[in-house]
């Protein structure tokens, strides 16, 4: 009922026991705070905060349209839901060292247990679009550092994104992850790999943990956890997934009614009420309640007790 009843600090431990080279924990992107329980139900692993769902929930394209306290705020609404831990995508960092510093520690105080940030110019785009313009090595340490030296969560982790694998190849993509590393990350997501080989090339690389991104429509094919476990990756996200299968569903039940004047057809796909109450635990908060409020004041007509007051 309720939040979480693992604290921040638990959950931040617990994110970084997990991220062990090859083990290809999954974190399925959830686009709610209800999806976020839903993804612990299915005993995944974590869960991943998107920064293209946030801004798509928004009716923004994913192009840096987004605010650090719009950002904060849904992570913690999503983070709070879930004793799993909850990796956010924080963009660039909105704005330079000084920003990023401000950044890790709203996201530190909303309860997240990490989060990335990247090497793109601002605003940026998505990782699997092309055209991206990429910041200078020295920008995109000084990044890195500052985020580092902001936390006062020593488990709060700083995980490195570099987009630069689409603009100058992988050995340049290999090269800034290390230097990357050297300014402080603790983990390393490598955006847009174009086979299983480069995830491996990667993660022989470096020495800290290695994220792969599956998804959907985007460079890199579809590779199973198992491929990616042996590749060496420790985790694996699924960011838009869920949202893409909601908005789906969405559109498919909408066009439905449109058609047929009732949406009678759907129901069978639908969540039930029984299903939905479930997931938002209905019976936790009544058994709550009654045993909050199951005492009478002596005198007191509860049934009338606005004529008693």
């Amino acid at each position: 009922m309720l939040f979480s009843k693992k604290t921040p600090e638990q959950k931040r431990r617990d994110l970084r026991a997990m991220l062990v080279p090859g083990a290809a924990v999954q974190f399925p992107g959830a686009f709610n705070p209800l999806s976020a329980r839903l993804i612990e139900e299915k005993k995944f692993d974590g869960v991943y905060i998107s920064g293209a769902v946030l801004a798509n929930d928004l009716g923004f394209p994913d192009i840096g349209m987004t605010t650090l306290s719009e950002v904060a705020a849904r992570g913690g609404q999503i983070a709070r839901m879930t004793d799993l831990p909850c990796l956010i995508d924080a963009d660039t960092g909105f704005g330079e060292p000084m920003n990023v510093a401000r950044t890790i520690q709203e996201l530190e105080n909303a309860g997240l247990a990490g989060t990335h940030i990247e090497d793109q110019f601002n605003p940026k785009r998505c990782g699997h679009l092309d055209g991206k313009n990429m910041v200078d090595l020295d920008t995109a340490v000084k990044r890195i550092a500052a985020a580092a030296d902001a936390r006062r969560d020593p488990n709060f982790l700083i995980m490195a994104r570099t987009d630069i694998r689409a603009v100058e190849g992988l050995q340049v993509a290999i090269d800034r992850a290390k230097a990357l590393v050297d300014a402080g990350a603790d983990a390393i997501f490598p955006e847009a790999m174009k086979d299983i080989s480069e995830f491996e090339a990667v993660c022989n690389a470096v020495n800290v943990p290695v994220l792969a991104n599956m998804t959907e429509f985007g460079k890199s094919e579809l590779f199973t956890k198992d491929a990616l476990a042996n590749a060496g990756v420790a985790m694996i996200i699924y960011p838009v997934t869920l949202l893409r299968s909601a908005m789906g569903a969405a559109e498919r039940v909408l066009d439905t009614l449109r058609a047929d004047g009732t949406q009678e057809a759907s129901v069978p796909e639908m969540l039930t009420r029984a299903r939905l109450y479930e997931l938002v635990d209905y019976q936790g908060y009544n058994q709550f309640d009654t045993g909050i409020f199951n005492f009478q004041v002596p005198g007191l007509d509860i049934g009338n007790n606005s004529a008693n007051l």
